[in-house]
This record gives C-alpha cells, sequence and structure tokens, in this order.
C-alpha cells in the first residue's frame, strides 16, 4: 500500500482562531492558559482534519504560536542575552519578545530581525548567535505535541528545521561564521532524538530546505559532520526533507547522507526525478512532493500519476511515499468554507484539505483502487474546464502586451535632473519626513468596512466614514508636523486585495488565509486571467486627501511584482507574462494619479527581493523582468512627479544594481531591527537616488523615543550623503494603534529637525 504524508499543515485556523487567540492574549484580555488551549484545540482538529482527508501520517511540531525558527531557536535556549532574565521568569512573555519587542514596566526590549523565508511571503525570525554559542535542549516540544497526537490516538512524524539549515538561516552578531557552531548544536539534537526514540516515535522529519541552495564547500562539509553524528545515535529513521526547488548540484551531498528516507520537490523541478532515483540508495525512502504546497489550483493528477507511477516501477511501493511538494502552511485550510465564491472557479482550486485528498486519490490510483477512477475524471474536467474558459483570455490584454516597447519602460531624463524639478515643485526641507502609506485600521474601521461589505451600512454612509477618518489622518500629520503626507487607506483591507479587487482577471475567497508573521494572515487574491484595469482605483481618495491640505500628498500603489507574489498566480503562462499584464494597468493609475494633482506618488515593491530564485543562476533572469514591470508602471509620468517605491525585509547586497535600475526617485526600506545595517549595502554601491532608512519598527508594540532615532539617523548619514536622506517608518502602520502611531510619528519628526540643526550647524 502506498503512503500518503504531510510536511506540515497551515496553524492559524480556517477562520484565523489562532490570529484572534493570540491578538486576545497580547490585550491582556485572556490568559496564557487560555492561549494554549485554543491551540491545542487548533492542533487536534488539524490532525483529524488529515486523517479523515487520506493522510496516513501526519505531521507534528509543525504547529507554532508565532514562527518555526523561533521555536527552532528556543528549543535549543538559542535566546540572545537581552531576553534571557524574562525567559528565566516566563518563557512564553520572553518567546514573543524575541518576536515582537517588549516596552513595558521599565523593559525595553528590541524584537528579533526577520526577513523572508526563502522565496515566499511568510516572514521568520532569524535567530541571533554569536562565537561560542552554547546550545540546550529546552522543553522538549517536538515530544509533547507528539504525545498530544498519540493520545488522541493518532500517529505523527515529529518536524523540526535541520541543523544545517538552521544555522544557515541564523546570522551572527560578531561576524564569525555560524556554521562554526555546528559542533555547539549537534549534542542538543541529539539528546532530542534520543528522547523522541525513547518515546516510541518511528520517524522523523528534519527540513534542511537550503539544499536546494548554491551551497559552499564549507556547507557541503557541515552536512557530511552533522548527519555522520546524528547516524551514530539512538534515534527514530530520520526523513531529509527538501523543498522550494531542485537538489541540482547538491543531488550527491543530499542522497549520500547516512539517512532513512529523502523528500524532493516535483512541483518546481518534476526533472530531477531521473537523478535523484539513480543516486539515492534503493534501501531508503524517497517522497515525492506531488501536489503543490504552494498554490491553490488543482493538480494535474495524470500528470503526477505518471512521475508516481514512473518511481514506483523504480523502486517498487514500500519505499515511495505520496506528499504535498513542502509544507501546506502557505496554502488555506479548507475550501469547503468558500460559499460565496463562483462556482466555476471555485472548481478549479483545492486548498491543504483537498490537496492531501488529492495525495489519497493518487495513491489510491498507484494502488489499483477502482474508486479512484472518479478523482481522476473529476480533475481532468476542472483542469480542461479551466483551459476552455473564455473568463481566463482576454485578446486586447494580450495585443497591447505585444505592442509593449522599451521606451514605455524608461523615464528618459536621469534622476539627478529630475530631482531639481522635484524639490522645486515639492519644497521639501533637509531629511523630509514622510510616511509609508498605511495609518492604524482601527476596530472602527474595521467594522464599518464589514458592515458596509455585508450591506448593512449604506454606500454613502460608508464614503462619509472614509472621508471623516481620511480628514482626521491629514490633520494629525498635519499637527506632527510631516512633510509629505499621506490618505492614510481606510478604504484598503489589504494593500494587494484592494487592487485586486477592480482588476479585471482577479477573484476572492472569504477564507482564503494564509499566514505571513505572527498573528499576520493575508487573503491572497487569485489571479486566473488576464489583467486589466476597467476604471482608475485610487484617485477618488488621494485626490480627496489632496484637497485638504497644501502638503504634497503622495498617491499609494501596489508595485506589479508585489501583487504578483502575494497573489495565488495563474500556472498557464509564464509569471513574467502575468507580471507585465500588472503592471499596464498601474502605468494607467499612475498616470490619473499625476493628471488629479498628485505629485508624488508610491508604488510598493516590498516582494522583489522575495521573489529572486534560490539559485544564482537563475537571478538575472527574473530581474529583468521584474525590474521592466516595475518602469513599465512607473515611466510614463513627467519629470517633477516624484516615484517612490518601498522595500521592507529583505536582504539587499545581491540585488542592489536591481533596486538602482528600478530608478525611483526615493526608495523607503527596513533598517530599524537590523540598526542600519542594511545600509552598507547602498553605501557601497553607491546608490545614486534617494532613500528613506526605516527609524522605528512598527512590527513592534514599542515606542522608540527621539534619541534612538537621531542615533539611527545619524549612522545612516554617516554611510550616506544627507542631501539623498528621507526619515520613515519602516513600514505602514496599519497594525499600530493610534495613540503609540503619534508619539513615534512625533519622535520621528523631532529627530528629523534634530539632524537638520546639526547639518545647519556643521
Amino acid at each position: 500500500m502506498t503512503t500518503v504524508t504531510n510536511l506540515g499543515f497551515p496553524r492559524i485556523g480556517a477562520r484565523r482562531e489562532l490570529k484572534h487567540a493570540l491578538e486576545s492574549y497580547w490585550r491582556g484580555e485572556t490568559d496564557a492558559a487560555q492561549l494554549l488551549a485554543t491551540a491545542a484545540a487548533l492542533r487536534a482538529r488539524h490532525w483529524r482534519l488529515q486523517r479523515e482527508a487520506g493522510v496516513d501520517v501526519p505531521p507534528s511540531n509543525d504547529f507554532s504560536l508565532y514562527d518555526q525558527v523561533l521555536d527552532t531557536a528556543f528549543l535549543f535556549d538559542a535566546i540572545p542575552e537581552r531576553y534571557r532574565a524574562l525567559a528565566g521568569r516566563s518563557p512564553l512573555q520572553a518567546y514573543f519578545a524575541m518576536a515582537r519587542g517588549l516596552q513595558r514596566d521599565g523593559v525595553d526590549l528590541h524584537a528579533l530581525e526577520m526577513t523572508k523565508w526563502f522565496d515566499t511571503n511568510y516572514h521568520y525570525l532569524v535567530p541571533e548567535l554569536q562565537q561560542g554559542q552554547a546550545f540546550a535542549l529546552r522543553d522538549n516540544k517536538p515530544l509533547a505535541e507528539y504525545r498530544e497526537a498519540e493520545a488522541l490516538g493518532i500517529q505523527t512524524r515529529p518536524v523540526l528545521l535541520g541543523p544545517v539549515s538552521f544555522l544557515l538561516l541564523s546570522k551572527t552578531t560578531d561576524g564569525s561564521n555560524p556554521l562554526g557552531l555546528l559542533d555547539n548544536l549537534l549534542p542538543a539534537y541529539v539528546q532530542l532524538l534520543a528522547e523522541l526514540k525513547q518515546a516510541g516515535v518511528d520517524w522523523v522529519q528534519l527540513d534542511e530546505p537550503v539544499l536546494v541552495q548554491d551551497l559552499d564547500a564549507d556547507a557541503h562539509k557541515a552536512f557530511q559532520h552533522a548527519y555522520a553524528v546524528l547516524a551514530d545515535v539512538a534515534r527514530p529513521q530520520i526523513l531529509v526533507a527538501t523543498y522550494f526547488g531542485a537538489l541540482e548540484d547538491n543531488l550527491s551531498l543530499a542522497t549520500s547522507l547516512p539517512v532513512d528516507g529523502l523528500h524532493v520537490d516535483l512541483v518546481r523541478a518534476p526533472e530531477q526525478l531521473d537523478a535523484v532515483l539513480e543516486a539515492l540508495p534503493f534501501s531508503r525512502v524517497l517522497s515525492l512532493g506531488l501536489v503543490n504546497g504552494r498554490n491553490i489550483w488543482r493538480s494535474a493528477l495524470d500528470n503526477a500519476l505518471l512521475l508516481a507511477r514512473y518511481a514506483r516501477g523504480r523502486r517498487g511501493s514500500d519505499k515511495l511515499w505520496l506528499a504535498p511538494s513542502c509544507s501546506l502552511l502557505h496554502t488555506p485550510v479548507d475550501l469547503v468554507h468558500e460559499k460565496k465564491l463562483d462556482p466555476e472557479l471555485r472548481g478549479w482550486l483545492a486548498f491543504s484539505r483537498q490537496k492531501l485528498q488529492e495525495l489519497r486519490t493518487l495513491a489510491d490510483a498507484l494502488d489499483g483502487k477502482p474508486e479512484a477512477e472518479a478523482g481522476l475524471a473529476e480533475a481532468r474536467e476542472a483542469i480542461e474546464s479551466r483551459r476552455r474558459s473564455p473568463r481566463v483570455h482576454n485578446a486586447g490584454v494580450k495585443a497591447r502586451l505585444a505592442a509593449l516597447t522599451t521606451a514605455e519602460a524608461t523615464r528618459v531624463t536621469p534622476h539627478a535632473q529630475r530631482q531639481v524639478l522635484q524639490a522645486r515643485a515639492l519644497r521639501l526641507p533637509a531629511f523630509p519626513t514622510t510616511t509609508i502609506g498605511s495609518f492604524p485600521q482601527t476596530q472602527e474601521v474595521r467594522e464599518a468596512r464589514a458592515r458596509h461589505k455585508s450591506g448593512k451600512l449604506a454606500s454613502a454612509d460608508y464614503d462619509a466614514f472614509l472621508a471623516n477618518q481620511t480628514e482626521h489622518c491629514v490633520r494629525v500629520q498635519e499637527q506632527i508636523g510631516l512633510d509629505v503626507l499621506v490618505h492614510g487607506e481606510f478604504e484598503r483591507s489589504d494593500m494587494v486585495e484592494y487592487f485586486g479587487e477592480q482588476l479585471d482577471g482577479f477573484a476572492f475567497t472569504s477564507n482564503g488565509w494564509v499566514q505571513s508573521y505572527g498573528s499576520r494572515c493575508v487573503k491572497p487574491p487569485v489571479i486566473y486571467g488576464d489583467v486589466s484595469r476597467p476604471v482608475p482605483m485610487t484617485v477618488r481618495w488621494s485626490q480627496y486627501a489632496q484637497s485638504l491640505t497644501d502638503k504634497p500628498m503622495k498617491g499609494m500603489l501596489t508595485g506589479p511584482v508585489t501583487v504578483l507574489q502575494w497573489s495565488f498566480v495563474r500556472d498557464d503562462q509564464p509569471r513574467a507574462d502575468t507580471c507585465r499584464q500588472i503592471a499596464l494597468a498601474l502605468r494607467d493609475e499612475v498616470q490619473d494619479l499625476e493628471a488629479a494633482g498628485i505629485r508624488a506618488i508610491q508604488i510598493d515593491e516590498p516582494a522583489l527581493r522575495e521573489g529572486l530564485p534560490l539559485r544564482r543562476a537563475q537571478w538575472q533572469a527574473y530581474l529583468d523582468w521584474a525590474v521592466e514591470a516595475f518602469r513599465i508602471s512607473a515611466s510614463g509620468v513627467d519629470d517633477a512627479t516624484q516615484i517612490h517605491t518601498h522595500m521592507c525585509y529583505a536582504q539587499f547586497n545581491d540585488i542592489i544594481e536591481a533596486v538602482a535600475a528600478l530608478d525611483a526617485d526615493v526608495i523607503s526600506i527596513e533598517t530599524s531591527r537590523s540598526r542600519m545595517e542594511l545600509l552598507d549595502a547602498f553605501a557601497r554601491f553607491d546608490y545614486p537616488n534617494q532613500i528613506g532608512p526605516g527609524v522605528y519598527d512598527i512590527h513592534s508594540p514599542r515606542v522608540p523615543d527621539t534619541s534612538e532615532m537621531v542615533e539611527l539617523l545619524r549612522k545612516a548619514s554617516a554611510v550616506l550623503p544627507p542631501q539623498k536622506l528621507w526619515v520613515n517608518p519602516d513600514c505602514g502602520l496599519k497594525t499600530r494603534g493610534w495613540p503609540e502611531t503619534r508619539a513615534a510619528l512625533e519622535a520621528m519628526v523631532e529627530a528629523a529637525r534634530t539632524l537638520r540643526s546639526e547639518r545647519s550647524a556643521a
């Protein structure tokens, strides 16, 4: 019988139960016991759901209250010194302080740095390590959750980030090589595995996703050494899981590790199957990633079945497992909750539960069970329906894309000359202050939006409410003394969803939630067809806000690459073509904003770095079309119109030339969590345009004081010409409350004034 397994399941719940429990706990409305009870109930529900969907061996320890990398650091006591006293008193508070920071009762702790998990929109917390770092096994969470499932009568496979990936995904505060800590770390893994073995665990899954990236000789040696140590101890059988790409030059390394099984991603890299079958010893289990853990389209089961049958013919069924390509963390929980979705479109989709059912169908077909044929036939029909559907294809969009010229992606006048015209038009001081775009989305705002969507609040009344919120936001910014204002985005639920709702070719779910970080969940739009813009999307509210003030008002748009990356993208044409279609739609919007008198327009691209392929050899092809798409959207304006962009939680060293090639007049970036470290790339490259390094972390509830921001701005001024610097937070303010937002922005404006005074006195 063919075994169906799963690498990981969404942790937030179908209706974001974990989000609500976390935020209630953080607000002090519920206690730790209530939070942990909700978490336990979700785990039990999800294990049962997976078994009902046909999974033979579901995972455990894939659940997290915030992030799985943070969990690993906490599990092995990789807790930076600043959190240690708190960890001794309250481990749960220390855990959340590492994730979010803490500012209360005289305690002021910065959060760990946060960055993207490979090429996804999931953010992980970056562990802080240092030379000589000691590790020790703290409370054994993997064992505890295994026993939870066992008490329910469900045998699971504990999941853990592997030792080499853990170290390579960490940062050292002293610049030392994190792999130098491997021998310090391995005894903690050995102890963990021994305790799991003693508890009766048969298999453990060690995720080593860095095996699909370019690795140097040190990393190869680290893998060989780590798994040689783990092979020589009492332990469960080990499945090493790789995903998000092909093993390529790491194939011989991965298949030679002394472990008991290997998982490979055959959705991203089906071409690697032959080489894996040839290289992997016959005695080892091969786990085939056959359904897409990153997207929501139904699988082409006939194609997947061909791969599975080919592999079984080479290895037999005893050593063959079927699984998703990666953890299902990146897909919504269950399509059954989508009652309002168009039936035709709904028939094309598969969420996490449905993907597991697809795997069960494949396994049954592989085992010759006649009941599998109905599932295979249903999949064929859905895929053919999608291929034929006229709603997918728009001849006008395709014609416009085919006629696109290089000139439409170029601002002819160099930035230095544009800057002179823009300074004259906007009349800004040195170190101009602004924000990234959104202001607090209070409970009142969210409730009004929900009432309007449900028909309980008339459109005229909702518009009046939004106008009032917008005016209040403008007045607050004026009182604070900001130089370039924003309208606050109260009409927007999400920076991608809002635009997708107004573009042709997009569809939306009711409960298609996925986790971005912590309690932050997003509901990605579904791009099912050719994209176009029927009518202006943002002009009305930007124009209204500008009418309220004499100060410059920024128009706020989400860039084409980010719309692409943060959506569930159609898989029936190249991603580059879809991105260019989005860019053309945004180009029309930019030109309409300019015509309405908006002289500063921000086109956010926080996902540009996220979309970078995991292999360096593929980078340039991606960067070429990604940069082109941004420039298509931005290049239709006059020289005096200032184009901004924003990027956050990304390492810029590798793509700094592409960032410059965007030719945005001003870029704002996240630098507060890294304490301005990310500016080094811009300084070494001699970035030619203007830059706003974020001076406070909006993802943390702590409010930095003026002196802290002044220190960061002085660090920025030491590496970049002051005339290039802007002053801003590191991201939008929608998740924050008004009191903390106002206090932080007042401190930020005062910090800018301090720098202006220092520059004048110099």
